[in-house]
C-alpha cells in the first residue's frame, strides 16, 4: 500500500496558552512506497507520533490530504484504514492469554468478514508462527519477556491482514540486547509479509539498520528523506549531519578563504565556494593518522573497545559538546609528537555548512 501526504499540518492549542498555537507536524508532502520499510526519525518532540496518529485516524489534520494508493483516507475513521499499530507500551490485556489477545481484533468484525471461531484460532496460529510466538499461545502477559510482549502485540496488529503496519517506538521498553533482536525480527516480519511499515523512533541506529527509507524530523519539518546511507553520507544541513551517527559527527568552526578551506590556521583543502565563515563537521570515521597531516589536534588518548580505536584529542575550534574523536584501524600507528597528534580528511567524510542558514554546501 503505498502512502501519499499531501501537506499535512496539524496544529494544537497550547496547553499552557489558548492564544498560543503549536505546530506539530508542518507541511509533510512526501510519497511511501508500496511495501517499504521507513523510518520516521528525530528528537523527542519533534512531531514522530503525531504523524503516526494523523495517518491511522486518530488525529485529525489541520490542514492537507492522506492517500493510501489512490484512497482519501483524510476523514476515514481509524477502524476503516486497514492499520495495524503497535504501540510504546503494547496495550495488552493482562487477563488474556497470548492466543486471546491476537484474536480479539477478529471477533469485532462484522458482516461478510466475520469469522467461526476455529477460523479465528488458524489465523491466531498462523501470524503466531510468523512472529515465533506459537508455543506460547495459553500463556499471559506476565508470565513474557518484553521482546515476546512485543511479539504478541505485532501479531495482533497483523492479524487482520492490514495495508500498513504502525510502529511507534516499539523497542523502547527494550534493553540492549533484545532491541537489536527484537529489531531484526521487525525487519524479518516486514519483508516476509511486504506490508508498508513506518517505524518510529528516536534511535538513530535502529532506523538506519532496518529501513529502507528514513525521514529525519525536526520541530514538525521534514528535513530529508532518503535511503539510510545516503542520507548519512549527504546530510543537507548541520542538523541531519548531527544527528546521524555514533559517535556523533565533529564540528568545528572554519572559513573558507582564497577557494581554501580552514579550521583555525590549518589549511585541510581546497573548496569552491564564496570566501565566508562555515561550520565543518568531519565523521570520526573520516580522520586519518598522518606525521604531516594538515590538521592539528592536541592528543588526549586512545580508547579501544572491541572493534573501534578511538583517538580522543582536543581542537580550539571544535564546538562539539564533546572531545574530538576520530576511529581509526586498530592496528594504525599513533603518532603524537609534543603532544600534537595530526590528521589528513577522507575525501566524503567531512561536509561544510553555512553559518548563516546551517545548510550544507557543495564545494
Amino acid at each position: 500500500m503505498k502512502i501519499v501526504l499531501e501537506h499535512l499540518t496539524k496544529q494544537f492549542i497550547s496547553r499552557h496558552d489558548a492564544n498560543e498555537i503549536v505546530t506539530a507536524v508542518n507541511d509533510f508532502d512526501f510519497e511511501i512506497p508500496d511495501g517499504k520499510l521507513v523510518g520516521l526519525l528525530g528528537p523527542s518532540g519533534c512531531g514522530k507520533s503525531t504523524t503516526l496518529n494523523l495517518i491511522c485516524g486518530l488525529e485529525v489534520p489541520t490542514e492537507g490530504k492522506i492517500y493510501f494508493g489512490d484512497l482519501d483516507v483524510t476523514n476515514l475513521p481509524p477502524e476503516n484504514r486497514g492499520v495495524g499499530m503497535v504501540f510504546q507500551n503494547y496495550a495488552l490485556y493482562p487477563h488474556f492469554t497470548v492466543r486471546q489477545n491476537i484474536v480479539f481484533p477478529l471477533e469485532n468484525l462484522k458482516g461478510e468478514e466475520k469469522m467461526t471461531r476455529e477460523q479465528m484460532n488458524e489465523k491466531a496460529m498462523e501470524v503466531a508462527k510468523l512472529v515465533q510466538i506459537d508455543t506460547l499461545m495459553e500463556r499471559k502477559p506476565s508470565e513474557l519477556s518484553g521482546g515476546q510482549q512485543q511479539r504478541v502485540a505485532i501479531a495482533r496488529a497483523l492479524v487482520k491482514t492490514p495495508g500498513v503496519l504502525l510502529l511507534d517506538e516499539p523497542l523502547s521498553n527494550l534493553d540492549a540486547r533484545l532491541r537489536l533482536q527484537t529489531r531484526e525480527q521487525i525487519r524479518r516480519i516486514q519483508k516476509e509479509t511486504g506490508i508498508t511499515t513506518i517505524f518510529v523512533t528516536h534511535d538513530q541506529e535502529e532506523a538506519m539498520s532496518i529501513s529502507d527509507l528514513i525521514i529525519v524530523m525536526k520541530d514538525g519539518v521534514m528535513q530529508q528523506m532518503g535511503e539510510p546511507q545516503d542520507v548519512y553520507n549527504h546530510p543537507v544541513n548541520l542538523f541531519v549531519a548531527k544527528f546521524l551517527g555514533t559517535p556523533a559527527i565533529n564540528v568545528f568552526d572554519g572559513e573558507i578563504k582564497n577557494k581554501k578551506l580552514y579550521i583555525g590556521d590549518d589549511c585541510i583543502g581546497k573548496c569552491d565556494a564564496d570566501d565566508q565563515e562555515v561550520y565543518v563537521g568531519i565523521r570520526p570515521e573520516g580522520f586519518i593518522p598522518s606525521e604531516k597531516g594538515s590538521l592539528k589536534c592536541r592528543f588526549d588518548r586512545i580508547e579501544t573497545t572491541g572493534r573501534d580505536t578511538s583517538v580522543v584529542c582536543h581542537n580550539e575550534h571544535c564546538i562539539s559538546d564533546e572531545d574530538v574523536r576520530a576511529i581509526v584501524d586498530s592496528d594504525e600507528k599513533i603518532v603524537h609528537k609534543d603532544g600534537i597528534t595530526r590528521f589528513d580528511l577522507r575525501k566524503g567524510k567531512y561536509h561544510i555548512f553555512s553559518k548563516k542558514d546551517e545548510k550544507v554546501i557543495d564545494a
